[in-house]
């Protein structure tokens, strides 16, 4: 039997969704774990657009606690649990696929059954659990989507992993190589995220964003040239550098209406377009049919993490490789949660990556 800490709280605080818009802080009980799971004391979890979406269309049905950019301390072991004990500092993937199924054979992980089933809960149903104080990681996700963090390696910091898996998965699937020119608009922090790896791979990279500080950021990290929408015109501009191709690569890291459309007349034929930000079924695009099929462009999407990819993108971070800690704008406790949600869904000159420090009064 692995060593069990009797002295766990019986509740813990919680953002829960409870529908309509409407996520609450409130005391729920401390998920109990079972035979091959371990729980997590979380202290570090980032605000990812995607689960803000869920609560902002109300895309899943209450009550959920969210959270998937996960990093904290291991606080009990189940019985069967081996490679984690309680003191281990460690982050968790939310899913992890089953590996012997028609899209595992083709490294589709996130079409995959088990995948799409999500494996770490702070009670209810499963949907991350991240924004809590303790949460319940279960035993297949246990045994292939747990990283352990090395020591010098800050909670913040190893909260990136998870998101910098999905950056790495839509690079590696674009083919993205040195001497392209590589479009990636939206300089968030999963786009600043594209921006590094781009930059680091010999790419030539262009970034939009409206906000000046981002568009700095964006130069330091790696970018040629910085351009805000509202005062360039991007698609000349990218020309210019091309010899008024267009770009080879375009990644569209943000859902602002109408980029989609632009990113097209922004690359050259022949080029690869990547949807990355349009996770919602209420997200639209009027595209010319010949735009895609005379131009002879592929526009293709990339969700979610590969499990091919875990260690690769744990390395990147843990090394310091990717220098995420110059992406964090804010560390925002428990208790203000809906302050962090309110700064991530508008944010501001100052606001970047916000950090939910779920242990933090």
């Amino acid at each position: 039997m692995n060593p069990v800490n009797s002295n766990l709280p019986e509740t813990m605080s919680a953002a829960v969704y409870r529908g309509e818009r409407n996520v609450i802080v409130e005391e729920i009980p401390t998920p109990q774990i079972g035979p091959g799971e371990i729980l997590i004391r979380v202290e570090a979890c980032g605000v990812c657009h995607t689960d803000l979406k869920k609560v902002e269309y109300n895309l899943l049905p209450p009550p959920r606690v969210y959270g998937h950019e996960t990093a904290g301390t291991v606080a009990q072991a189940g019985e069967g649990v081996t490679a984690y004990k309680p003191g281990d500092r460690v982050i968790v993937f939310h899913h992890i696929p089953c590996s012997d199924c028609f899209y595992c054979a083709r490294k589709l992980y996130a079409q995959c059954p088990v995948y799409k089933k999500v494996g770490v809960t702070a009670g209810f149903e499963p949907a991350g659990g991240g924004f809590s104080q303790y949460v319940r990681v279960m035993d297949w996700i246990v045994r292939a989507g747990v990283e352990k963090i090395p020591d010098g390696v800050s909670f913040e910091e190893a909260s990136f992993v998870e998101p910098v898996n999905t950056c790495l998965k839509a690079v590696e699937t674009s083919g993205a190589s040195p001497g392209d020119v590589v479009l990636v608009m939206g300089q968030g922090p999963i786009g600043l995220i594209f921006t590094m790896m781009l930059a680091q791979r010999g790419c030539r990279v262009v970034t939009t964003d409206t906000i000046p500080a981002r568009l700095a950021l964006s130069k330091q990290s790696g970018a040629l040239l910085s351009l805000d929408p509202r005062q360039n015109d991007v698609t000349a501009e990218v020309k210019r550098l091309t010899e008024n191709r267009g770009a080879d690569l375009v990644f569209v890291a943000t859902a602002v209406p109408g980029l989609v459309e632009q990113a097209v007349a922004a690359s050259r034929p022949g080029a690869k377009i990547c949807l990355f930000a349009q996770t919602s079924e209420k997200e639209r695009i009027d595209l010319s049919g010949s735009s895609i099929c005379v131009g002879e462009r592929m526009l293709f999407g990339s969700y979610s993490a590969s499990v091919d990819l875990q260690k690769q993108s744990a390395n990147l971070v843990f090394s310091g490789a990717l220098p995420v800690n110059l992406l964090i704008s804010h560390r925002v406790p428990l208790a203000n949660i809906r302050e962090a949600f309110a700064l991530a869904t508008n944010p501001t000159e100052s606001s970047l990556k916000i950090i939910v420090q779920c242990n933090q009064v």
